[in-house]
């Protein structure tokens, strides 16, 4: 790859709103670069800012063939984060437009968030929290001992086992649950794999940590969700369509399934009309369970380097084929 020549700084779009809280915390990571700042929900200034972008530092506003079209000087779409399917592959490719991106910067945020989904669903936290701001908390219900329950003595099913997973089984294991995983290679596997139709009839919890790709479109489906346990719990922090919401819904609607705790969803940002949004037994965050300043630091770190390594013509890193 050629190095730039023109002497000028990349000109980067940091397609993400921040405070200037945290825009002074990244600043020494991004000395040498000219980076744009843009709210992922300002159509206008992403669009007047386009045509002028080296590099595009993509977060989760899907990046479309017509954007590409709109940025002749892109040469980079750098993911921040490991998931690249809000991004247009063929169409950067016919635009001879390097991807890349990266594994594990967020896996700690994610990991993290993964339990307090588990934690939160399980112990009712969001039920509890608007009874007692209400004032309804007492008397005790006593039912709700009926309605949760602890991780220690559980078994939890992890749908994936890439270095988010393995990050949540070290800490379910401190606490006492038993940790099953299923992967796309068994003949890798451990004692502890199981098929994915095995795990979910196995499982208490079932936590998904699976890249979307046409083999895992809705992967839980009617079916395999009717397979798991009575009362088991489904946690989703990788990405909403492994699951099929309307069959989800029906499972928690219908009791089967006790609880959900999801930060994706197949349409983001959520519609209002969206029937999960009216479960009392789901817990629901907006797709950050990757957001924390330290992830993010983690993430410059890895695109300001790559812009380095473009503008000096060296082999970028973590290229998406």
């Amino acid at each position: 790859m050629a190095a730039v020549t023109s002497g000028e700084p990349l000109r980067v779009l940091f397609h993400f709103d921040s405070s200037p809280t945290l825009v002074e915390r990244l600043a020494p990571m991004l000395a040498g670069l000219d980076v744009r700042w843009c709210a992922e929900h300002d159509e206008q200034r992403y669009r007047d800012l386009l045509p002028d972008t080296d590099v595009l530092w993509h977060v989760l506003r899907p990046v479309t063939e017509s954007d590409l079209a709109q940025a002749p000087r892109l040469r980079l779409v750098q993911k921040l984060g490991s998931g690249v399917n809000t991004i247009d592959l063929a169409a950067a490719r016919r635009r001879g437009i390097s991807v890349s991106n990266m594994v594990g910067a967020n896996a700690q945020a994610v990991a993290e968030a993964t339990l307090m989904l588990m934690l939160a669903a399980l112990r009712r936290t969001v039920e509890l929290d608007a009874s007692t701001r209400s004032g309804t908390g007492w008397p005790l219900d006593t039912s709700l001992a009926d309605r949760t329950g602890e991780l220690a003595g559980r078994t939890v099913g992890l749908v994936g086992f890439g270095e988010i997973a393995r990050k949540v089984e070290r800490p379910l294991v401190a606490l006492g649950a038993r940790v099953l995983y299923t992967t796309r290679r068994p003949e890798s596997a451990g004692e502890q794999w199981r098929s994915l139709d095995d795990l979910l009839a196995e499982s208490d919890v079932v936590s998904l940590h699976l890249p979307l790709d046409g083999t895992t479109m809705r992967l839980l489906d009617t079916r395999r969700l009717g397979l798991m346990k009575p009362g088991a719990i489904l946690v989703n922090t990788a990405r909403g369509e492994l699951v099929d919401e309307e069959a989800l819904y029906a499972a928690l609607a219908s009791g089967r399934l006790a609880a959900a705790g999801l930060d994706t969803f197949v349409a983001e940002p959520v519609g209002r009309s969206n029937p999960l949004l009216g479960l009392p037994n789901v817990v629901l965050t907006p797709h950050v369970a990757w957001l924390t300043p330290e992830t993010l630091e983690r993430c410059v770190a890895v695109a300001a380097d790559n812009c380095r390594r473009l503008a000096d013509g060296l082999p970028l890193r973590n290229i998406v084929p």
